[in-house]
């Protein structure tokens, strides 16, 4: 490598780190929060998170009742959990939310999602908290841009690694070296070894904001198209006076992918809305199944199996679960962890490696 172009491409390492490095910092930070974020408000404040669990929960028309008779508010959405000592999570019409007793129908907490540890958190690693008086959330674009800007950047450290002669022997990690050569060894190892998951959670936390763009690069690689999931049927103004059969169409609904895991129930917000199943098959990674079903005569009106999708959709699909690292146990989401801190700790040793260049006398 040319020194000419060594001095281009650490400059160009530099201003990129420079541009997103104090966003790519709070980004990695609530990263690796979010991970546990669940798990550390169970263990700050168990009595609102967890319950003692008992013989079987409450059937969902009957719990969902009880909570609109305790909170005064018609309930959008109830969120099951699969742990027996998990609270379960319901919506309310005013968009507040509550945590529920799954087994008694008790109201534990109201709350505003955003204002839990969790919902705080990913505010900050989705739209860094900022939303202007129409409700938008214009730093998510910025978001996805430290995500792209990390890549390139990281395409920059690879291709400075690939240049000069003695690869493999870089790839060398001596804890008894002085401060700054471990930081160097540790800076250009680990980015070397973990790079490609490095890119892969950049570009799927670049998928919830920009889906088209990203979606269009999965498409291209794959040369196949991602299946668009079925819009939910509208109610016709006759079955409307029929009655309500609520419990009926949620037992119908369940029976139609009977080895499934329900995952939310989805209230109708009007008169001609279905009601909606999203559950988890058995092969799939997230739930992304859906079964829409008419309140008034019980009847199942549309299903839609994402375990049979084909491969480009299970991909796009499993962009969640990856991301988060919650797809094989334990080991993975502790490297997930360590993975998530890495954009932290590439930015301040990078900044210090460049401070030591200019200024090696200071200290």
């Amino acid at each position: 490598m040319s020194v000419l172009l060594k001095l281009w491409l650490r400059r160009t390492h530099l201003i990129l780190t420079l541009v997103s490095g104090l966003f790519l910092i709070c980004l990695s930070i609530s990263g690796a929060i979010l991970i546990y974020a669940k798990d550390i408000q169970q263990i700050i404040h168990p009595q609102y998170w967890t319950v003692t669990p008992q013989s079987t929960p409450l059937a969902y028309p009957v719990l969902i009742n009880t909570l609109a008779v305790h909170s005064k508010q018609t309930v959008t959405l109830l969120m099951p959990e699969q742990q027996p000592t998990v609270a379960w999570q319901a919506q309310l019409a005013d968009k507040n939310y509550i945590s529920v007793n799954p087994y008694t129908g008790q109201v534990l907490l109201k709350y505003d999602y955003y204002s839990t540890l969790y919902g705080f958190t990913m505010a900050v690693h989705r739209w860094l908290l900022y939303q202007d008086a129409d409700g938008k959330k214009p730093l998510r674009n910025w978001v996805s841009i430290c995500a792209l800007i990390f890549i390139i950047n990281i395409f920059v450290g690879v291709y400075m690694w690939l240049k000069p002669k003695n690869r493999l022997k870089r790839l060398v990690i001596k804890p008894k070296a002085k401060l700054r050569i471990l930081l160097y060894q540790l800076h250009t190892v680990i980015g070397m070894y973990l790079f490609i998951p490095l890119i892969l959670i950049a570009f799927t936390g670049m998928a919830f904001h920009w889906k088209d763009e990203t979606k269009a690069v999965l498409e291209f690689v794959t040369q196949n198209n991602v299946e668009t999931r079925p819009t939910a049927p509208e109610l016709e103004v006759p079955n409307i006076i029929n009655g309500d059969n609520f419990a009926v169409a949620i037992q119908n609904a369940l029976a139609v992918f009977p080895e499934a895991e329900l995952f939310r129930i989805y209230l109708p917000k009007k008169a001609s809305d279905p009601v909606a199943l999203r559950v988890r098959n058995p092969d799939e990674s997230h739930a992304y199944s859906w079964v829409w079903a008419d309140q008034y005569t019980g009847q199942v009106l549309q299903s839609y199996d994402a375990s049979k999708a084909n491969l480009t959709t299970r991909a796009w699909n499993f962009k969640y679960k990856f991301h988060i690292g919650d797809f094989a146990g334990f080991l993975v989401q502790m490297l997930w962890l360590l993975i998530a801190l890495l954009p932290a700790f590439f930015t301040i040793s990078g900044g210090y490696f460049w401070y030591k260049r200019h200024y090696k006398y200071t200290f």
